[in-house]
């Protein structure tokens, strides 16, 4: 083992998870071993156990770091009209995509993991994201479930579009992957009954 680098707890506990990012994102969640951690962090296994007990726990912050990442990476800026707060925050969505392919890949795998805890962190996710939308689609109204439920179902195709792009089509520029996904949720807001759709709608269309 090499000689351990002096950190501070908080330093420590993200270059816990750094490297472990790296084998969740790149194996099954039953293949990865954390202790494989405390070896590539040339840490004992006790002090991995102090930061993170288990394996659940240890993905579970993980997965709760990158939608945190996540959120703060799409925080829409008020002052600018619905289309461009859209596609802004797709766009920034996308580039952070880019950017984090290994936390992408991590909250892609926490979605099928079928653990509680983790199907809890990204509703969380997921819940903050729909809500930052409907609060411009229907500004300082109550959204008809209708439209909830599609830009609930529009959220789930965009992680699905981030991840497959950033893991297997990044050559596609994010422009173009950006106008897809605005598409994808115009189309899905104009097939609303009148009475559901969003006020904003005519402002999205680009």
């Amino acid at each position: 083992m090499a000689p351990r680098t002096r950190l501070s707890p908080d330093q420590r506990r993200a270059q816990l998870l750094q490297l472990g990012a790296r084998l969740f994102a790149t194996q099954p969640y039953e293949d990865v071993h954390i202790e494989r951690v405390a070896e590539m962090a040339s840490v004992s296994r006790g002090l991995l156990y102090h930061y993170f007990p288990t394996k659940r726990a240890f993905f579970a912050a993980l997965l709760a770091q990158a939608a945190d990442q996540l959120a703060e990476a799409t925080t829409p800026d008020p002052d600018v009209d619905p289309r461009q707060q859209l596609l802004d925050g797709i766009e920034n969505y996308l580039r952070h995509c880019a950017a984090n392919r290994l936390g992408v890949s991590t909250i892609h795998r926490g979605a099928a993991s079928g653990d509680a805890e983790i199907e809890a962190i990204l509703e969380r996710s997921t819940r903050l994201h729909e809500e930052r939308i409907l609060a411009v689609l229907v500004p300082g109204d109550e959204p008809r479930p209708l439209l909830a439920l599609a830009v609930r179902g529009w959220l789930l195709h965009l992680r699905t579009v981030g991840h497959e792009w950033a893991t297997t089509a990044p050559d596609v520029p994010v422009e173009e992957v950006r106008d897809m996904c605005v598409g994808a949720l115009v189309g899905a807001l104009s097939a609303l009954p009148p009475d559901a759709r969003p006020p904003t709608l005519d402002s999205l269309t680009i």
